[in-house]
């Protein structure tokens, strides 16, 4: 899978504001509600799953 020039700013987007990374690449959904809830739990489980997100799509 290649990285495009957009994924940069979302991963940006990701390390300041996970959920904001998350909506960028899968709009609103459910990957948008998991991810709100761990960066409720924790900075870095919201960080991690962003980032997987956007590897993923």
């Amino acid at each position: 899978m290649a990285l495009t020039f957009s994924d940069i700013f979302k991963f940006i987007f990701a390390v300041i504001f996970p959920p904001l990374g998350v909506f960028l690449e899968k709009g609103c959904g459910t990957d948008l509600l998991i991810n709100i809830l761990l960066t409720i739990l924790g900075y870095i489980p919201g960080i991690i799953h962003a980032f997987y997100i956007i590897l993923k799509y």
